[in-house]
């Protein structure tokens, strides 16, 4: 695992998660030792290709999966001991509505309001207005957006320190997908709450990321802040003459083109390339691509 892993025994409040030694399994798939670390007042991106873990993850974060071993703890919090008193300290969003689509958004808060000690009548009123959802609206009148627009309405409006998504931007137009990252970045401007996000769309985490955890067939392959994964990496491209027997070893997602090659390759390998090949910084879809043809996180 590539990262640095910011864990001090005793010290947990200035983290708002924390993730030590995670393991489960199904019948075809591991969660093999996943570690990570938020600390509080931040965005942290977890991203990988589909099937990767990154849902399993957060079912175990939330206990709707049990785990086989490891920690997860919300602001020093046990998940399982303490899962009350942590679930009404985080959020959680899905890709999906779940609200009874007869229902009306005033009737959504008589609905939901009674689960949570904090919830705030007042706050959840501002943010229909400033969403502009429409009181009287039904749920199923609403467009995705602003169906997304209402489940961050709900969740942030009982006191929510932590608040955990899950594809959210996923089938949202371009338009929609802004607002919702403007919403996240007003959200911890307080410098005390904090959002875990999970996406397959990383152009989106470029914009609003601290820190990303990269996870790939079940392993972390990159946990730390965003400028440290882009630039541990660099793209680069050359002719066949350029790549010698060394620097094949040292390629992540070695593609051979009819012009010649290009792969990516770790910073610390860049000094000392021939003059002939190009070296660019990478996004965070291209570390992707190229850690998932080599293969694995291994």
């Amino acid at each position: 695992m590539i990262g640095i892993r910011k864990w001090r025994k005793g010290i947990f409040m200035n983290n708002a998660l924390e993730v030590e030694g995670l393991c489960k399994s199904y019948r075809d798939f591991r969660l093999d030792s996943v570690h990570l670390t938020l600390p509080a007042g931040n965005i942290m991106g977890f991203v990988g290709q589909n099937g990767a873990g990154k849902t399993t993850t957060i079912r175990c974060i939330l206990n709707m999966a049990t785990r086989e071993s490891g920690t997860i703890r919300v602001f020093g919090l046990d998940n399982i001991k303490d899962e009350l008193a942590v679930k009404q300290e985080l959020a959680a969003v899905f890709d999906e509505i779940f609200f009874v689509e007869n229902w009306r958004l005033k009737e959504v808060e008589k609905a939901i309001q009674g689960f949570y000690a904090k919830w705030d009548s007042r706050l959840y009123a501002d943010y229909l207005e400033k969403f502009e959802l429409p009181a009287n609206r039904q749920v199923k009148e609403l467009s995705r957006g602003m169906k997304m627009k209402l489940m961050l309405a709900v969740a942030m409006c009982h006191e929510a320190k932590l608040l955990i998504l899950d594809e959210p931007t996923s089938g949202l137009d371009p338009v929609a997908r802004d607002e919702l990252l403007g919403i996240l970045r007003d959200y911890i401007s307080d410098g005390e709450k904090s959002v875990f996000f999970s996406t397959h769309i990383t152009s989106d985490l470029e914009h609003v990321a601290d820190y990303i955890t990269l996870i790939d067939h079940g392993k972390i392959f990159y946990t730390g802040s965003k400028d440290g994964l882009l630039d541990h990496f660099c793209i680069i491209k050359g002719g066949r003459d350029d790549l010698t027997d060394e620097l094949k070893k040292k390629v992540i997602g070695l593609a051979l083109v009819s012009n010649g090659f290009n792969g990516m390759i770790h910073s610390t390998d860049a000094p000392g390339l021939s003059a002939g090949i190009d070296v660019e910084h990478p996004s965070i879809d291209e570390i992707l691509v190229h850690i998932s043809k080599e293969g694995g996180a291994e």
